[in-house]
Formats: structure tokens, C-alpha cells, sequence
């Protein structure tokens, strides 16, 4: 199983941390998504992260701000984010593939994870 941790309210412009911790179910060699849902949207990917780190992935509309990394020795995966926006706002989901899978589709990941509110005030 997977817990999201780190949400809360941050101000327009403001830095957030969420961290992404695993069981030992979740295996660390699997890659790992972040994924968030606004209201009344669906729900989208954020970032993804190979198992051992190497490579990454951003949405369009994250990329440059964000950084997702991991500490497999932790079995946990980090989300940074910077330069927050009000569009940022959104329940945050940390997911686990089957695979080395850390692309954008939700299907291929399995475990997922209770979401972190995230809210960006003006």
C-alpha cells in the first residue's frame, strides 16, 4: 500500500513537499506516478519516476517547477513542488505500476494510494 503525506495551504508562488511512503508490498523496483484530481475534473497525471530514479516524466503543465524523486532505501518517492499556482490545487495521488511503468496512463499502475489535499491561496 502506498500513503501520501505533505498537503496543505500554500500561498500563490509557495513551495510543497509531498512524500509518496511505501509497504513492503509495494515493491521499490516498480516506478512510481503522482496523479491529482481538482473538482469537478478528471483526474491527471502529474509526474512519473522510474524504479531506480533514471528516468522521469512531467506533465506539460508541471514541468520546470516540479521534481519528483525517490529514496529507495526509504521506499519513498518525494514530490516537489515549487512556483505554485491556483491551478495546482488539487487532491494528490501517489500510485505504484506493476512494472518499471512511469508514463502517463493509469492503467498499468495498481496500487494507489489515499490522496493529499494540496491548496494554493491567492
Amino acid at each position: 500500500q502506498l500513503q501520501a503525506s505533505g498537503g496543505g495551504l500554500v500561498q500563490t508562488g509557495g513551495s510543497l513537499t509531498l512524500s509518496c511512503a511505501a509497504s513492503r508490498q509495494t515493491s521499490s523496483n516498480n516506478g512510481v506516478g503522482w496523479f491529482r484530481q481538482a473538482p469537478g475534473k478528471e483526474r491527471e497525471f502529474v509526474a512519473g519516476i522510474s524504479w531506480n530514479g533514471g528516468s522521469t516524466l512531467y506533465s506539460d503543465s508541471v514541468k520546470g517547477r516540479f521534481t519528483i524523486s525517490r529514496d529507495r532505501s526509504r521506499g519513498t518517492v518525494y514530490l516537489q513542488m515549487t512556483s505554485l499556482k491556483s491551478d495546482d490545487a488539487a487532491v494528490y495521488y501517489c500510485a505504484s505500476a506493476r512494472s518499471s511503468y512511469a508514463g502517463t496512463a493509469e492503467n498499468p499502475y495498481n496500487y494507489w494510494g489515499r490522496g493529499t489535499q494540496v491548496t494554493v491561496s491567492s
